[in-house]
């Protein structure tokens, strides 16, 4: 059964997690400090996100290539292919939205 949501009063109660999905372990990057700085900045967590990226999109190429050679079930070759592609999918997300936000802000008048 679904848990019901709770009330949004408690927003920031809980630093580092994001209060509408606590079961989930979901992290808040904004207030996730980088390894080894007091705050994370926005290129901080971007340098981290395209990192995990290639991580995933490597570990799913090989385990395709092990999957190929008899050395990786069939279900572990999908659950890593569809890791990556879901991973791509967040990263191009991203991207765009990026690029849109730089191409308005090139259309402001200053």
């Amino acid at each position: 059964m679904i848990d019901p949501l709770s009330p949004t009063t408690g927003i920031g109660s809980s630093p580092g997690v994001l209060p509408m999905a606590p079961s989930l372990g979901v992290r808040n990057a904004a207030r996730t400090p980088a390894a080894g700085s007091a705050s994370a900045d926005f290129g901080a967590v971007l340098g981290r996100m395209i990192t995990d990226t290639a991580d995933v999109l490597r570990t799913a190429e090989a385990t395709s290539i092990m999957g190929v050679k008899g050395q990786a079930s069939v279900q572990e070759v999908v659950e890593s292919v569809l890791a990556a592609e879901q991973t791509l999918q967040a990263a191009i997300a991203i991207r765009d939205k990026v690029v849109a936000a730089y191409l308005e802000l090139s259309r402001m008048a200053i």
